[in-house]
């Protein structure tokens, strides 16, 4: 298996794994370079969340648009220490789902969405997404994908440049 698109690539990359479809819903754990546990995930809102703070700890990307509320602002301050890397990239492509495993990264945080990459290592193929929901869908069918094939042997996961993924 070609591993050409097998890279980190940003201090924000991350590696999902998704390992169990709970009712349509998938659930697992994705890895980061600054820690050695994983963040496990119970749903893809979740797992939404759980990066998106992942992104405002390590204010990168930097968000397009700020959380508003009617009470007290919490301002975002300056970051005081830098960040340090507990996990090499090598240690973190090994990690592997059980179901599938890609490697996400989000390079803007523009118009309160995400917009970026994303690699599915298990067929070696990346696309570019424009939107959350436009990640979650390509997540999503690649796992159809895995239960497609094995039902039927199809494969049906978005090409780079195809259209109909928005």
């Amino acid at each position: 298996m070609s591993t050409s698109q097998w890279y980190i690539g940003a201090p924000n990359g991350v590696v999902l794994c998704v390992n169990a479809v709970n009712g349509g819903d998938l659930s697992g754990e994705f890895y980061h370079s600054y820690s050695e546990k994983s963040v496990p995930f119970q749903g893809i809102g979740q797992m939404v969340l759980r990066m998106e703070k992942l992104y405002d700890y390590l204010r990168f990307p930097y968000p397009g648009t700020n959380c508003r509320s009617f009470g007290e602002e919490k301002k975002m301050t300056r970051q005081t220490k830098e960040r340090i890397k507990m996990v090499t990239d090598d240690e973190l492509l090994s990690k592997h789902g059980d179901i599938g495993t890609f490697i996400v990264r989000v390079q803007h945080r523009q118009n309160s969405s995400w917009q970026g990459r994303i690699t599915w290592m298990e067929e070696d193929k990346t696309v570019q997404f424009r939107s959350v929901w436009e990640m979650i869908k390509l997540i999503e069918s690649a796992v159809d994908v895995v239960s497609t094939q094995e039902s039927d042997g199809e494969e049906k996961w978005f090409e780079e440049g195809d259209k109909s993924a928005t």
